[in-house]
């Protein structure tokens, strides 16, 4: 069969070729030749066949396509598979991944899986779904080689050997304690180099990272990231050895916290489903909350246009420039916004940089304001050198009052965009909800305030 496939044949044929020959074992064996990655494009191309290909597998295989699969695939796959090969698939399942599949699930079939496991697997299972959602706890396997300071290194080899094949990861070896407590943690690399005779005690350094089970998952990612490990420990409160968090977790981790951050920024709810299987009303329910609080946000505005209707009405030159002013403001505010809950989200600033921020964004929002000021008072004189009467006699103040005007607008704008990320995650929130909508709705309230709070002053006089 794969001299088959190695001359060019489409594997999509191929498996629809023996897939109608209605033979088990044909079947079976063509899956179990292909890569893992090629099973899951076939799982993809035949979603009518999904549970078949699976069930058509060996079990270590199945799991290696299942565990990466979209979860609406694999909450159809469960469905439908005999509950003999759901047993089976389940207990194979790393707890960790399982526990992510199972978390998605109703409580009633949560409840049905795990009467599936076997019975340590399902004590191990209901100890992780014990741990709060966005936990460390939840993430983290309880499949990891450990040993003892007083072995010798012919001695953890050996045990590498023996218990290795059941565990996720052996690139790193940890020690314990006789009480459970994690002493220190050492790269295969390093026991490959050691004499066999070596005592772990004296090749350990005593410098490990560790994280704790109740650490947030956003905490775990930025730990990776500073460490370079590919799994880190996982301690209780009393330093003792619970599991490992493995960095093929924390990249899932972390590429649902950016499509989540990312839909927030853009003004709607994390949808936790692909977009095409969501439901219109669903989406719908996402995304009308947010609107209709930037609604009322914007209502403030319009609140404030009537504030200033009297000088509208002497001045109608400055309703022109509303929609310029309003557009500065909230691009500032975006901008700022989106680069502070960005460098916030990868752990390059913290609440405790506030103040360096501030001072940081003024300086910025006085340069960017500056720059706009100068083109929209040049803009005015263009205008008026091109058509003299457009502005009137006092074309040079209305000039100055748009320039000053996107200076402050600007300035406050960046502060804004700035400042609210920093303060939501001060008070407990998600810095992405204060998103680029939800910012520029804000600033133009107060832009229309800066806007006509400029143009009495400069305009008083003249044409107010």
């Amino acid at each position: 069969m794969s001299d088959e496939l190695n001359e060019d044949i489409n594997l999509s044929e191929v498996f629809l070729e023996t897939l109608s020959k209605n033979d088990a074992h044909l079947l079976r064996e063509l899956l179990d030749e292909q890569n893992i990655s090629d099973v899951v494009e076939l799982v993809n191309e035949f979603p009518a066949h999904e549970a078949t290909i699976i069930d058509h597998m060996t079990v270590h295989r199945a799991v290696s396509v299942f565990k990466i699969l979209d979860i609406n695939q694999q909450k159809d796959i469960i469905k439908e598979l005999p509950a003999r090969k759901t047993a089976k698939i389940l207990n194979e399942l790393p707890p960790d991944d399982r526990t992510d599949f199972l978390e998605e699930l109703p409580k009633a079939a949560i409840r049905d899986l795990i009467k599936l496991l076997d019975p340590e697997e399902r004590k191990i299972t209901l100890s992780l779904l014990g741990y709060p959602e966005d936990s460390v706890g939840r993430l983290m396997t309880p499949d990891y080689v450990y040993v003892y300071a007083h072995y010798t290194v012919a001695e953890v080899l050996n045990n590498i050997r023996k218990y290795g094949k059941k565990y996720e990861t052996i690139d790193v070896i940890y020690i314990i304690d006789e009480q459970g407590g994690l002493v220190d943690d050492i790269r295969i690399r390093d026991l490959l180099l050691a004499k066999p005779d070596d005592i772990i005690k004296d090749i350990i350094d005593g410098r490990f990272v560790a994280l704790n089970v109740y650490d947030d998952q956003e905490h775990a990612s930025q730990v990776f990231k500073m460490n370079n490990r590919t799994a880190i420990p996982v301690v209780d409160d009393n330093d003792v050895l619970l599991g490992i968090v493995t960095i093929d977790d924390i990249l899932w981790v972390t590429n649902e916290e950016f499509s989540e951050d990312m839909q927030k920024m853009g003004g709607t709810e994390a949808l936790n489903e692909p977009y095409l299987d969501i439901s219109i009303f669903k989406l719908f329910k996402k995304r009308i909350t947010w609107l209709v609080i930037l609604f009322f946000g914007e209502m403030f505005t319009a609140t404030a246009m009537g504030y200033f209707e009297g000088e509208i009405k002497k001045v109608t030159l400055l309703a022109l420039f509303v929609p310029l002013i309003l557009s500065s403001g909230g691009n500032s505010g975006s901008q700022a916004s989106t680069l502070i809950i960005q460098a916030m989200s990868i752990g390059e600033i913290t609440i405790s940089n506030w103040w360096k921020i501030l001072r940081r964004e003024i300086t910025s929002g006085l340069l960017l304001g500056a720059v706009l000021g100068i083109i929209g008072f040049f803009r005015v004189m263009v205008w008026h050198s091109i058509a003299p009467g457009l502005y009137g006699e006092h074309w040079i103040l209305i000039a100055f009052t748009i320039g000053i005007t996107l200076i402050g607008v600007v300035l406050w704008g960046t502060i804004m965009g700035s400042m609210l990320p920093i303060l939501l995650k001060r008070l407990g929130a998600d810095p992405a909800a204060s998103s680029a909508p939800f910012v520029a709705t804000l600033v133009d309230v107060t832009a229309l305030v800066i806007y006509f709070s400029v143009a009495l002053l400069v305009l008083r006089g003249t044409l107010l």
